[in-house]
This record gives structure tokens, C-alpha cells and sequence, in this order.
């Protein structure tokens, strides 16, 4: 099982970001951890062993050291945090310094993703990101200087305003730092954020030819940098994929604490086609609303809001999806009756392994392809 810890505190909310996030409020962040520490030994009783833990956010790393003592001392009984195979972090380059890049390596983090999104000051600008340039380097080096096995940095492309040769020049400040992992995500305008009122409003743009220009782009430099392009948006050098991240793409488990977090649970292991997909898969819910969460841990021990019982169907069409993305791809018996040749035909996957694996400008259009096969 994987466990997901969900930390909603930002010092600034990024008019992009979905995620259910705010800045330090009403609810005092020292009750908000205990409550978190509370909700995990109420759950992992009736939840199994984890296998990995990812504390994203929010912004996890502008817990105050004390706080994240709290934290992580709180959840090394019921985690086993020694016995885990990967410990991930999201930070941001601006909340950490030598000090507390220390910490995280003592507290047992092996890998941090870092929220960098950009070496550009426009784009930074136009992201609502606090840091600069000169201090998302600094971070890299600091995580270095503190030990860090694994450091990932996080980018966005597709920013609008941005040129190619803006994104080429990202990628090549990224690459100079030799992280161990990138992850590269295109910008996309999700409902209930600031970037999606400025897209109905036309200040901000879509362009289906510029995403597909830089996310090939970086597919090119990366990879020719020797970094393996294992997901669609992942690329990392030998011994550093998401551990975390693949467990979710392969239908592992996973326990989500604190407000807003998923939890899918129920299941025996990866599912592998439609006839061993697993009806018996419940989905929880936590409230979005981290002061209700805090007082729901404190009453019941628990602040499920919803629950649901996925069914084969629903199952199957996730892992589809989700394997899509994937340098493995999708087992052919998961497509359950769907053709894959007019894709093998047009160049946009292959057949490897009794696996459908999409290749050439397929790799761009995953989400299309998906809702096509499903």
C-alpha cells in the first residue's frame, strides 16, 4: 500500500493549483499535525503495511522544523518510516536552507521534489511562484550539500507568454544542475482557479501546437541527457523513477491522510486486465476544509466525507489511462475489445511484450488515445 500525507498551507496560492491548499489561517498548524498523526493511527489498523509515503501539498516543506518533528516522530510507529522503500517531499526552493535541508535527511525523506517550475522570471512571474531563479539553484545544491539521495525538480511548460527557445533555455539551467529526476507537466486550466477565469476571459491562451513543440522538445534534450522518459511526464536516470508514482499507475492501494485526500482501497496488488480488475475497490474521500478535518479527527478519528464502490468497469478504464502514460503501457487484455491498429498503423504505438505502448507522437497525445480505446 502506498500512503499519501496531504499538507494544505501555502505563503502563497498559485493561480494554477487545483489542489486543495490555502494559506496559514484560523487553524493552527501545530492542531492540524497532531491531527494528522491522530487520523493515521485511527486508519492503518484496517489499511496494511505502506510500502511508500509522499507528503505533497500545499507546500510540505514550510513546516517548521518542530512541526515536522512532530510529524514524522508521530508516524514512525504506525508507518515503519526505516522499513519504507521511498520517502518523497514536495518543496518549495524558496522554504528551505541548509539547516532544514538537514532535517528532511534526518527525519528519513529520500527523495524531494522540488516546485521549480521555471528558470524564467516571467514565467515564475506569471505562475505567482516566490522564488527566483538563483534560489531554485540554491536549492538543488542545498539538497545536495545535505545528502539527499534522490532530488527532483518539477517544470512546467506551456507557460503562456513564453517562447520555445524561453522553455529550451529552462530545460538546459535544469540539466546543468544534474538532478537525479525532471518531471514536466503542461500547463493545463483547471475549473476553480484564477488561470481558468483568465483563460473564459481570454487574457490567457490555449495552443495544442505549443504544447506538443515543447513537450517534444523536452523529451529530446532530456533524453539525450540520458534521463529514461518512463511516463509522460517523468523523466529520470537509472535508479530514480518514482517508486511512489508507479505504484499508483500499476493500481497499488493507497491511504490518503489529511484534508481533501483519496484513499482506494480494498484491492490484492496491481491489476493486470478487465477479468482480474477488483469490484471489491472502496474509494474514501476526506473533507476539502482543513478546519472541519481538524475537528472531524478530534470527534470520530476520521474525516471521510464520501465513499464509493468502484466496479470492474470503472477499474479498468483507470488503469488503461494511467498505464497509457507508461514506458511498459497497457497489457493488451486490459483494452478488453478495443482495436489498437489504427494506432499501430499511423505510427502512434507498437505492440512489445503483448503490451501496447505507445511511441512517436503517441506519446504527446495520451489523453485522446485513452478516451479513444476506452
Amino acid at each position: 500500500m502506498l500512503l499519501y500525507v496531504h499538507i494544505p498551507f501555502c505563503h502563497r496560492v498559485c493561480p494554477y493549483c487545483s489542489f486543495h491548499k490555502h494559506t496559514p489561517g484560523a487553524t493552527p498548524i501545530g492542531r492540524f499535525v497532531e491531527a494528522v498523526v491522530a487520523e493515521a493511527r485511527h486508519r492503518f489498523p484496517g489499511a496494511g503495511p505502506a510500502r511508500t509515503a509522499y507528503f505533497g501539498g500545499g507546500t510540505p516543506s514550510m513546516l517548521s522544523p518542530s512541526h515536522l518533528r512532530t510529524l514524522f516522530d508521530g508516524l514512525a510507529a504506525p508507518l515503519e518510516l526505516e522499513a519504507l522503500d521511498e520517502v518523497t517531499l514536495e518543496a518549495n526552493p524558496a522554504t528551505f536552507d541548509l539547516a532544514k535541508a538537514t532535517l528532511f535527511r534526518e527525519l528519513g525523506i529520500r527523495r524531494v521534489s522540488l516546485g521549480i517550475q521555471s528558470f524564467d522570471p516571467r514565467a515564475l512571474a506569471t505562475l505567482g511562484r516566490e522564488h527566483d531563479p538563483e534560489q531554485a539553484a540554491e536549492s538543488v545544491r542545498l539538497l545536495r550539500r545535505a545528502g539527499m539521495p534522490s532530488v527532483n525538480v518539477d517544470l512546467m511548460f506551456s507557460v503562456p507568454g513564453l517562447s520555445l527557445d524561453d522553455w529550451r533555455r529552462t530545460l538546459e539551467a535544469t540539466l546543468a544542475l544534474e538532478p537525479d529526476h525532471v518531471s514536466a507537466y503542461n500547463l493545463t486550466y483547471e475549473e476553480d482557479t484564477a488561470f481558468f477565469e483568465s483563460l473564459r476571459r481570454g487574457e490567457l491562451d490555449l495552443d495544442e501546437d505549443r504544447d506538443a513543440e515543447q513537450f517534444h522538445l523536452a523529451h529530446e534534450l532530456l533524453t539525450a541527457a540520458g534521463y529514461e522518459h518512463y511516463e509522460t511526464s517523468n523523466y529520470a536516470r537509472p535508479g530514480h523513477r518514482s517508486t511512489h508514482n508507479h505504484g499508483y499507475w500499476n493500481g497499488e492501494d493507497y491511504l490518503g491522510l489529511g484534508p481533501s485526500a483519496v484513499s482506494t482501497l480494498g484491492g490484492d496488488g496491481p491489476a493486470g486486465d478487465a477479468a482480474t480488475a477488483r469490484p471489491a475497490t472502496v474509494r474514501h474521500t476526506n473533507i476539502a476544509d482543513t478546519d472541519r478535518y481538524v475537528r472531524m479527527i478530534e470527534q470520530v478519528g476520521h474525516a471521510i466525507t464520501t465513499s464509493e464502490e468502484l466496479t470492474a468497469g470503472q477499474l479498468r478504464l483507470e488503469r488503461l489511462a494511467l498505464l497509457l502514460r507508461t514506458r511498459e503501457g497497457v497489457p493488451l487484455g486490459l483494452l478488453d475489445g478495443a482495436d489498437p491498429e489504427p494506432l499501430l498503423e499511423q505510427g502512434l504505438a507498437r505492440i512489445e511484450n503483448d503490451r501496447l505502448v505507445l511511441s512517436g507522437r503517441g506519446a504527446a497525445l495520451v489523453d485522446p488515445i485513452a478516451a479513444e480505446l476506452a
